[in-house]
């Protein structure tokens, strides 16, 4: 019996369609069906029931996979056991490099199956579209992913920050609600700088903004820090690796989150993306 055999098995019994499963393990259906069918022969039991409307479990189906789920996990120990070299994994996200993305590369690396990850900054789009073509293994995102070319999962959430000058009227309270900013002094990020976070904070806020966007995020920053009345909003653990002297950052009241994303393509087995998520989580 293969271990091979016992993979293509896992990788139907979670999609529940030897399509997707084929797609997921990169290789051509009939290779899965032969896989399968040489599997069934060899244990002499019926594993899926097959129509060409659907595919389920057997009874005697249920009972292999688990016990297929724990070979591959002991097969997988014993690798690591034997010394081998860490996986390399490429991580698509933006240029900065938060408390968050620190601890998760240790995670990775200290993993049972430990990961060697290698950073690579990329704007959004090009982030989706490298994790499409199987330029990246995974991308780190903050907003809501709508394209079906990838899957994408929910790992952290973390709270918007309003960010002010020194001298804003407001600098001084412990907390400030976004009606009580004035509209006039929001500045933004152009669009197509993280079109996922801008629409994610545009979502939010009571109007939309009467001025254009001012750039980058450094121009805003500057932007911010130069005008007593201006503002912005920045997730909290991005804003934290670009601190400065011009600005503060005070939590909104009522609280205001952002979901942050672990994007792979769809040929990532499930486990490996359980794996990322439980790496990003808090």
């Amino acid at each position: 019996m293969e271990l091979r055999a016992l993979q293509y098995f896992v990788t139907v019994a979670e999609e529940l369609h030897f399509g997707r499963a084929a797609q997921r393990l990169r290789i051509v259906q009939p290779a899965v069906s032969q896989q399968i069918t040489r599997l069934e022969r060899e244990l002499g039991v019926r594993l899926l029931d097959r129509t060409s409307r659907r595919v389920r479990l057997t009874p005697a189906g249920e009972r292999v996979l688990d016990a297929a789920r724990e070979a591959l996990a002991a097969a997988a120990r014993v690798r690591v056991v034997a010394g081998e070299p860490a996986a390399a994994l490429r991580i698509g996200l933006a240029s900065c490099v938060t408390t968050r993305v620190d601890r998760a590369l240790a995670r990775l690396r200290d993993a049972e199956r430990p990961a060697e990850p290698t950073l690579v900054d990329l704007p959004v789009a090009a982030r989706l579209d490298a994790v499409r073509d199987g330029e990246l293994d995974l991308a780190l995102v903050r907003g809501a992913v709508t394209t079906t070319a990838v899957t994408v999962a929910r790992a952290w959430s973390e709270p918007l920050h309003a960010v002010l000058s020194h001298d804003h009227p407001a600098a001084s309270k412990p907390a400030i609600g976004l009606h009580d900013l004035d509209p006039q002094g929001l500045r933004l990020p152009a669009r197509d700088n993280d079109p996922l976070l801008h629409d994610a904070i545009l979502a939010v806020l009571p109007s939309a903004p009467p001025r254009p966007p001012a750039g980058d995020l450094l121009n805003v920053l500057f932007e911010v820090g130069r005008h007593p009345a201006g503002w912005t909003l920045m997730p909290a653990e991005q804003l934290a690796p670009t601190r400065s002297d011009r600005v503060l950052s005070l939590p909104l009241d009522p609280p205001v989150t952002i979901d942050g994303h672990v994007v792979t393509s769809l040929a990532t087995p499930k486990s490996c993306v359980a794996s990322y998520v439980a790496a990003f989580a808090d």
